[in-house]
């Protein structure tokens, strides 16, 4: 290789690698030059390099001067004019299968053969009717090989293929299926036989089909008692009575036992599950629940309604679609204790009295009934005709038997439970009343309705002493007493949560809670026990927590598939919530 490069460096050859050496390469170190070959030609030797090229050139053709098509993926221009002979050579290779509609020769749609055919509305209706009627049509196919007549060839033979629409009875037919009057009767003769009806004669077979009278009965009778003696006669059962109806209220105790070792009921609160039961409700701080410890299930359909046991909570009242009242342990083994059937309808509404010992239920079915919640027996029931949406006890202990009923009638009915009968009337809403608030230490409630205002009454007279209507005001068919009795929280239709004070009714502006969804749903609203958080439930299942200081949301807890329509706070735990919702399910969340 060295005397190679010294031959190829020598003095005689000088002139030769100034013209073949035009990069320098016979300068470079020794180490640094490429491996080179020499190549014998007619009038020289030339070295070659014999490095091997890593990417050699793909377009072997001038782009300039190109016969066929080749470009690349970067290109954006082609530089060809192909022959007129490469554009009109035939299509070469297989015939793909899926890419041509018609892949069977009478194939001429993606799904089969389709033959075109154009019809007017009314052929295409009396030939449908004649189908339908007749039992046959006439075959709209153009292949010529195909019947003429679809369905029945015999019927369409015997009316000489026509249609429907041209078919006609003849008239002596027509007159005699034509009803017949019967003879007008003569002037002369007024009763019995023959007596003239003139233009009021009846049509043949037309007779009345009431009871006969006089001689006409007699004679009846006679035929009667004859046919008994030779027929049996088939008494006819009467209708069996509903269950729940009125006077046929029942109840059902689901438990082993009603008693205790002890001999105590249900009734008796669980001290030893529970000790936090004998403390004082809101005394402990409280958190937002955020999953479910527990899932009653027994509801057929949506519960409309659930209400805790008067200052425990150990027990829980639910109302629903299903027309059944049921009763839960809480604490225990959370099951159904006893179920209720006393309403024939949908149940709308239950509260306790003040010991929980008693409690009141109405529904659809216009009937309000008092029920013992330890025996399970209904002991009173009212009505007055009309729907009840709410009923409350009077909240004091010397008024426990009276109570409110919010009306569909738009009155709110006082009810004396003694005596049963109405004690007084608050009539001036103009629309049904949807809920009752006890306030200022039970001398007066208010009243929420249909006609989007909210009423105060004093208890016992029947004039509105408040009365708070705004242009901008929504209905608001859910109201819950805060745990310090100085506000009232009203769930109004136009998704927000509107606060108001007991004393003066006056608007609290600072706090107004919204962000969930709740137009056309009467979602109750929630407090905690420490009066720290508020909740509603809202139409797309969940419940929803504010802070009661801020008014922000602090938890959004998606609980049921329907709307949670009711919930309420355990009064003695922590964090822990009972939940309604339309689906048929109430759940506890811890």
């Amino acid at each position: 290789m060295s005397s190679l490069l010294h031959g190829y460096s020598s003095d005689e050859d000088d002139g030769q690698v100034t013209t073949q050496d035009a990069f320098g390469l016979s300068s470079l170190p020794t180490a640094k030059k490429p491996r080179l070959e020499e190549r014998e030609t007619s009038d020289s030797r030339t070295a070659v390099s014999i490095v091997p090229q890593a990417a050699p050139d793909v377009l072997a053709e001038d782009p300039i001067k190109q016969t066929s098509l080749i470009t690349r993926p970067t290109d954006t221009q082609m530089n060809v004019n192909i022959p007129y002979n490469d554009m009109t050579l035939p299509i070469q290779g297989p015939e793909n299968p899926f890419g041509d509609r018609n892949r069977f020769l009478t194939q001429n749609a993606l799904a089969g053969h389709v033959e075109e055919q154009a019809m007017t509305e009314h052929a295409f209706r009396q030939q449908h009717l004649t189908h339908a009627i007749l039992g046959y049509s006439a075959n709209p196919s153009i292949d010529p090989n195909a019947p003429a007549i679809l369905g029945s060839l015999e019927q369409a033979q015997v009316n000489n293929f026509a249609t429907l629409g041209s078919l006609k009875a003849p008239k002596k037919d027509k007159k005699e299926l034509k009803r017949k009057r019967k003879p007008k009767g003569d002037l002369e003769v007024i009763d019995g036989d023959g007596a003239y009806e003139g233009p009021w004669a009846r049509w043949q077979g037309d007779e009345p089909q009431g009871l006969p009278f006089g001689d006409e009965a007699a004679e009846e009778g006679e035929v009667e008692e004859e046919e008994e003696s030779e027929e049996e006669v088939v008494q006819l059962k009467k209708a069996k009575p509903k269950r729940g109806a009125p006077g046929l209220e029942s109840s059902v105790f689901h438990g082993k036992s009603m008693y205790d070792y002890q001999g105590r009921t249900y009734m008796h609160p669980p001290i030893a599950e529970a000790p936090q039961l004998q403390s004082d409700a809101g005394a402990q701080e409280t958190f937002i629940p955020k999953t479910c410890i527990h899932t009653w299930t027994g509801h057929t359909q949506g519960v409309s309604v659930v209400r805790l046991f008067p200052e425990t909570g150990h027990l829980l009242l639910s109302g629903s679609m299903d027309t059944k009242i049921k009763l839960w342990d809480v604490y225990t083994h959370g099951n159904c204790l006893r179920t209720f059937h006393g309403h024939m309808k949908a149940v709308k509404d239950v509260t306790f009295s003040n010991d929980g010992r008693k409690f009141l239920s109405c529904g659809y079915d216009r009937q309000m009934k008092l029920w013992d919640t330890e025996t399970g027996q209904c002991l009173k029931r009212f009505s007055n005709g009309k729907i009840p949406y709410v009923v409350r006890f009077h909240p004091d202990e010397d008024k426990q038997h009276i109570f409110l009923a919010g009306m569909s009638d738009k009155k709110i009915i006082q009810y004396d439970m003694n005596s049963g009968e109405i004690t007084q009337e608050y009539d001036q809403h103009l629309g049904p009343v949807n809920t009752i608030t006890f306030v200022d230490e039970n001398r007066r409630f208010v009243t929420t309705s249909d006609d989007k205002t909210i009423r105060a009454w004093d208890f016992d007279i029947p004039v509105v002493i408040k009365y708070i209507a705004e242009p901008h005001m929504h209905s608001m068919p859910a109201v819950t007493l805060h745990p310090s009795k100085k506000y009232f929280a009203a769930q109004s239709l136009d998704n927000q949560v509107l606060v108001y004070s007991t004393d003066n009714f006056r608007q609290a502006r600072n706090k107004r809670f919204a962000g969930h969804s709740v137009a056309g749903y009467a979602c109750q609203v929630g407090f905690s026990p420490d009066g720290k958080w508020i909740s509603s439930g809202d139409g797309e299942g969940n419940v929803v927590f504010w802070e009661w200081k801020t008014g922000r949301i602090k938890s959004r807890l998606k609980a049921h598939s329907k709307v949670v329509i009711a919930h309420e706070w355990l009064p003695h735990e922590s964090s822990k919530v009972v939940t309604a919702s339309w689906d048929g399910l109430i759940k506890l969340w811890d």
